[in-house]
Protein backbone atom coordinates (compact mmCIF):
# COMPACT_ATOMS: atom_id res chain seq x y z
CA UNK A 1 0.00 0.00 0.00
CA UNK A 2 1.54 3.75 -0.91
CA UNK A 3 2.32 5.18 2.18
CA UNK A 4 0.40 8.63 0.71
CA UNK A 5 -3.01 7.75 0.38
CA UNK A 6 -6.48 9.28 1.22
CA UNK A 7 -8.22 6.97 3.68
CA UNK A 8 -10.75 7.08 6.20
CA UNK A 9 -10.60 4.74 8.81
CA UNK A 10 -12.59 3.04 12.00
CA UNK A 11 -10.78 1.88 15.27
CA UNK A 12 -12.49 0.22 17.85
CA UNK A 13 -11.41 -0.30 21.72
CA UNK A 14 -12.85 -4.49 21.04
CA UNK A 15 -15.30 -6.13 19.28
CA UNK A 16 -18.63 -4.27 19.81
CA UNK A 17 -16.56 -1.57 21.89
CA UNK A 18 -15.99 1.93 21.77
CA UNK A 19 -15.62 3.55 17.55
CA UNK A 20 -13.91 5.94 16.69
CA UNK A 21 -13.59 7.67 12.94
CA UNK A 22 -10.83 9.22 11.23
CA UNK A 23 -9.06 10.27 7.92
CA UNK A 24 -5.53 10.61 7.14
CA UNK A 25 -3.12 10.61 4.13
CA UNK A 26 -1.30 8.00 5.43
CA UNK A 27 -2.63 5.04 7.44
CA UNK A 28 0.01 3.15 9.05
CA UNK A 29 1.40 6.38 10.82
CA UNK A 30 -1.33 7.54 11.56
CA UNK A 31 -2.57 4.02 13.10
CA UNK A 32 0.84 3.64 15.17
CA UNK A 33 0.26 7.05 16.39
CA UNK A 34 -3.23 5.97 17.93
CA UNK A 35 -1.55 2.33 18.99
CA UNK A 36 1.16 4.19 21.00
CA UNK A 37 -1.15 7.30 22.46
CA UNK A 38 1.73 10.00 20.56
CA UNK A 39 -1.09 12.33 20.35
CA UNK A 40 -3.99 12.75 23.13
CA UNK A 41 -7.38 12.73 22.90
CA UNK A 42 -10.32 10.17 22.81
CA UNK A 43 -8.43 7.36 21.13
CA UNK A 44 -5.87 7.47 23.69
CA UNK A 45 -8.15 8.39 26.90
CA UNK A 46 -10.55 5.41 25.90
CA UNK A 47 -7.84 3.62 24.13
CA UNK A 48 -9.40 2.72 20.95
CA UNK A 49 -6.79 1.13 19.23
CA UNK A 50 -7.62 -1.85 16.97
CA UNK A 51 -8.17 -0.67 13.29
CA UNK A 52 -11.18 -2.43 12.24
CA UNK A 53 -12.34 -1.13 9.04
CA UNK A 54 -10.57 0.93 6.38
CA UNK A 55 -11.59 2.80 2.97
CA UNK A 56 -8.71 3.55 0.13
CA UNK A 57 -9.64 7.01 -1.56
CA UNK A 58 -8.74 8.83 -4.94
CA UNK A 59 -8.60 12.38 -3.41
CA UNK A 60 -8.06 13.77 0.18
CA UNK A 61 -11.77 15.84 -0.47
CA UNK A 62 -13.46 12.33 -1.08
CA UNK A 63 -12.06 10.67 2.01
CA UNK A 64 -13.22 13.89 4.13
CA UNK A 65 -16.78 13.46 2.71
CA UNK A 66 -17.02 9.97 3.68
CA UNK A 67 -15.62 10.14 7.08
CA UNK A 68 -18.48 13.07 7.53
CA UNK A 69 -20.76 10.40 6.72
CA UNK A 70 -19.84 7.80 8.74
CA UNK A 71 -19.74 10.40 11.30
CA UNK A 72 -23.30 10.81 11.02
CA UNK A 73 -24.33 7.56 10.69
CA UNK A 74 -26.15 5.50 13.54
CA UNK A 75 -23.87 2.86 15.53
CA UNK A 76 -25.49 0.02 14.19
CA UNK A 77 -24.93 1.09 10.38
CA UNK A 78 -21.29 1.33 11.16
CA UNK A 79 -21.28 -2.06 13.48
CA UNK A 80 -22.76 -3.79 10.06
CA UNK A 81 -19.95 -2.13 7.74
CA UNK A 82 -17.18 -3.56 10.53
CA UNK A 83 -19.00 -7.22 10.60
CA UNK A 84 -19.60 -6.63 6.58
CA UNK A 85 -15.45 -6.67 6.05
CA UNK A 86 -14.26 -7.76 9.08
CA UNK A 87 -16.61 -10.58 10.56
CA UNK A 88 -13.82 -11.48 13.21
CA UNK A 89 -12.81 -8.14 14.43
CA UNK A 90 -9.48 -8.59 13.50
CA UNK A 91 -7.17 -6.06 14.50
CA UNK A 92 -5.62 -4.79 10.38
CA UNK A 93 -2.96 -2.97 11.39
CA UNK A 94 -0.83 -5.71 10.95
CA UNK A 95 -1.32 -6.42 7.31
CA UNK A 96 -0.38 -2.81 6.59
CA UNK A 97 2.81 -3.58 7.53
Amino acid sequence: MDRRQPCVYILASGRNGTLYVGVTSDLIKRIWQHRTEAVGGFTSRYHVHDLVWYELHETMESAIVKEKQLKEWKRSWKLRLIEGENPDWLDLYPTLL
